[in-house]
């Protein structure tokens, strides 16, 4: 059997109320919590930054597709649905949906108030399952057969700011040559939590924007793209550049709001910062736990030199107490961390204030590779630094270490 091992192993055994034992205890307790809040750091950190992101796509897309114009109104440059792009773009491997709308101004008046709106005609190819998570009352849009459908989705912005509720009928006048106005029925409210989005956009039927621009059934304002994975969006809007007509270009999300992936990047840097601290705080922790162990072992380290050890054997002993108290830290920092981290995914217990955070409870989202990645990186990094404090057994003289009182 390995000496070293062997020697730190009767070590482990031995019942000490030692001011060592509560050293080890602050030492497993300092990697336990260290690496649960490091855990459930980047769970929040993806599960927040992809809870943003499914908002923007719900009511955006991950590409846009429009008509080349200088026309920078929200009167949208006409464009014709059924293009070869919009008919083969099943044969796009990375791409997911594609979907036909139409955005129009206009002002939204109700019994007692009036406001400014851009409402964003769908059709039936629009992807309801993406919105859906943003629907808290009401239904999606009924299309009709043969007219455009009179039913709308306000948000919950915009119905408490004009008192409106469902079933409730308001008019939308448009302004143009002549103004024109319709009545409609709030048949649904949602809510993102973004004012981009919340202030002043509605969702109605793409029929009822054709109607009003004058445009067939084969014309929209512009094409919204969804792709399977995020990651692809720089290559993917490359192909379709390539794929679309040449009077139309392709436009990412993160080009049309630039503030908010900014922001988003910006919460990497944070969250690295502070996980940087976490883990200097547990280096120094485990080096001030090795010096204590290796104080109080003095005469035992003067014995074994004594009997003929050399100091590599004598410093694997601590090496290997430290790397027992890291894996009992990382046992134990996985159990808090994943076991904290199910109950706010499962439960929801940690509310958010959605006015300032845009959701209304913290959000878990599990990337195992990262968990994985942060125990390998937290054992790794503090067994490289433990080594440090065993050199001090290469200063022990034998005959001063003998003599040492405990």
């Amino acid at each position: 059997m390995n000496l070293s091992r062997f020697i730190s192993q009767r070590i482990q055994k031995t019942k000490s109320e030692s001011f060592t034992s509560t050293v080890v205890k602050v030492g497993i307790a300092s990697i336990a919590i260290g690496l649960a809040v490091m855990i459930i750091s980047f769970a929040i950190l993806v599960g927040y930054k992809q809870a943003i992101k499914d908002k923007l796509f719900s009511l955006s897309s991950h590409i846009q597709v429009s008509k080349i114009t200088l026309n920078q109104s929200y009167e949208e440059t006409p464009m014709p649905i059924k293009t070869n792009f919009y008919n083969n773009y099943r044969q796009t491997s990375k791409i997911r949906h594609v979907q036909a709308v139409g955005n129009k101004a206009g002002m939204l008046k109700s019994s007692e108030e009036l406001a400014g709106i851009i409402i964003k005609g769908v059709g039936k190819d629009y992807d309801w399952q993406t919105f859906s998570q943003n629907l808290i009352e009401g239904k999606r849009i009924t299309f009709a057969d043969t007219s455009f459908s009179n039913e709308v989705i306000i948000s919950k912005r915009i119905a408490t700011r004009l008192k409106i509720k469902l079933s409730d009928d308001v008019l939308i006048y448009f302004i143009q040559n002549p103004p024109r106005v319709r009545k409609v029925k709030v048949v649904g409210i949602y809510e993102t939590g973004l004012e981009e989005f919340d202030k002043n956009h509605i969702i109605g039927d793409l029929a009822l924007v054709q109607k009003m621009n004058e445009w067939d059934n084969n014309t929209c304002g512009h094409y919204e793209i969804f792709l399977k994975n995020f990651d692809d969006l720089d290559e993917t809007t490359a192909v379709v550049t390539n794929e679309i007509n040449q009077d139309m270009r392709a436009t990412k999300i993160t080009d049309m709001f630039p503030a908010i992936f900014d922001w988003l990047s910006l919460l990497d840097k944070n969250i690295l910062i502070v996980l940087g601290l976490i883990l200097v705080v547990a280096c120094f922790n485990m080096i001030s736990v090795l010096l204590v162990m290796m104080m109080e072992r003095t005469p035992m380290i003067g014995m074994l030199k004594a009997l003929g050890s050399d100091n590599t054997q004598i410093r694997k002993i601590f090496v290997f107490n430290g790397l027992n108290i890291i894996l009992k830290g990382i046992l134990y920092g996985n159990l808090i961390g994943i076991g904290l981290g199910l109950i706010q995914y499962y439960f929801k217990v940690i509310p958010l204030d959605p006015e300032n955070y845009y959701i209304s409870y913290v959000p878990i989202e599990w990337d195992w590779f990262i968990i994985m990645l942060l125990n390998v990186a937290t054992v790794l990094l503090i067994l490289a630094v433990i080594t440090i404090p065993t050199l001090i057994v290469s200063k022990m003289r034998v005959v001063e270490a003998l003599k040492f009182k405990e």
